[in-house]
């Protein structure tokens, strides 16, 4: 006769409140009795209500009828399964010799052109007759040293030789400035965005179950375009400044950027100011060899009377910059997980980037026109060198270099 369902129930009830307080013996004799005093049909009841094996419930069973006193211990000596190093000694010496070579770069390893997935190493192994699950290579690789990490971007390539001169020279203009009161602002490019409901990295709080819907594909908005984030950062208050351009990231879009920073807050900030300092990369739309660059500086020192200093970090610095911790990043999590749906958004969502230490961030757009391949001659470069209007220093005159508002007397 079937036991009924209300049983199983019953039974279900008491084996969830008493088998978690039980060890692995106990727990089995305890399934073993109840079986027991079912009858028949009881080992199957027992199992279904507590979710174990017949098996289980079968060997209670044989346990209590074969009357074997009470041990005292839960497995006797030499029980349970044995750990799979043990049964196959050559397994880890096997595993090693595959991940070791292919770390070192090792073209004679098994798996030099595949990713180190657990899976694929399972797969290797089994194949030379170390059967193991993917699960089990991960315990081992953990046990061995190992474990999950991204690439690191550390290395940087050839480094100047006087990289950490530059660097040394570059800080004690900033100290220089500062004591005298005097802006540093540290300016940079910002990776160009796509406009519209397109993806956005990162994930931010929603109802659950109600993600924000975007395209499937990245194909540019031939009407959005793209946004061009160019920003300066004041090193001494710790604001920020960004212009979101709608044309091309050029050095004259660079420069107006610092010339509407300075009309509308450097030159409130820093009234008696008759030198700006600026810190930038060595590449991009403000970089060391961009004559457009200079030349746009030349004007906005005539226009504004202010000696403009610039220095260049070194080749393959450019993750040094002040901008790109001081700014950049904050406003990277403010957005992260939002699409960017229009110039709008872009220019509010930068605009209410804030931090606990004080940061604060002005944003506006910036839709003139910028146009690509303007070319500096030769000949207007030399006059300016000529005149004193691009005095180059004597340290590293390709890295530093002031644009002076006058011809020096």
């Amino acid at each position: 006769m079937a036991v009924s369902g209300d049983v199983v129930r019953e039974l279900a009830a008491e084996f969830e409140a008493v088998l978690p307080h039980l060890d692995e013996r106990s727990a089995r004799l305890v399934l073993a009795a109840r079986a027991r005093s079912l009858g028949h049909g009881g080992i199957v009841a027992v199992a279904r209500a507590s979710g174990s094996s017949r098996s289980r419930v079968q060997q209670g069973v044989a346990e209590l009828e074969s009357g074997q006193p009470p041990l005292d211990r839960v497995r006797r000596p030499g029980g349970g399964r044995k750990k799979i190093t043990e049964t196959d000694p050559g397994l880890v010496p096997a595993l090693l010799k595959l991940v070791e070579p292919t770390r070192r770069g090792d073209p004679e390893s098994a798996l030099c052109w595949t990713t180190l997935s657990t899976e694929h190493l399972a797969g290797e192994l089994t194949a030379a007759g170390h059967p193991v699950s993917s699960v089990r290579v991960g315990s081992l690789l953990k046990e061995n040293g190992f474990s999950l990490q991204a690439n690191s971007k550390q290395v940087e390539g050839n480094q100047n030789p006087d990289r950490d001169g530059q660097f040394s020279y570059l800080n004690d203009q900033v100290i220089e400035h500062v004591v005298a009161g005097d802006p540093v602002i540290s300016v940079d490019a910002k990776k160009k965005e796509l406009v519209g409901n397109y993806k956005n990295r990162g994930a931010e709080w929603r109802p659950a179950g109600q993600p924000e819907q975007v395209k499937v594909h990245d194909f540019i908005d031939p009407d959005l375009g793209k946004a061009n984030p160019y920003g300066i950062y004041d090193v001494a208050a710790n604001t920020g400044w960004v212009s979101v351009g709608t044309d091309h990231d050029t050095a004259a879009f660079a420069v107006n950027t610092v010339r509407s920073w300075w009309d509308t807050t450097g030159k409130a900030s820093y009234p008696g100011a008759s030198r700006l300092l600026i810190t930038a990369d060595g590449g991009g739309s403000n970089g060391y060899r961009t004559r457009l660059w200079k030349t746009e500086l030349a004007a906005l020192a005539a226009d504004t009377g202010l000696a403009i200093t610039v220095c260049h970090l070194p080749p393959g610095t450019s993750k040094w910059n002040k901008i790109e911790h001081g700014l950049f990043s904050y406003i990277s999590m403010n957005w992260r997980g939002r699409p960017l749906t229009s110039h709008e958004v872009i220019v509010n969502t930068i605009a209410a980037t804030t931090t606990r230490t004080g940061l604060r961030v002005h944003a506006e757009l910036d839709q003139n026109e910028y146009p690509l391949g303007v070319k500096i001659p030769d000949q207007q470069m030399k006059a300016l060198e000529a005149d004193g209007i691009l005095a180059r220093h004597d340290w590293h005159p390709e890295w530093n270099y002031t644009l002076n508002s006058t011809r020096p007397s």
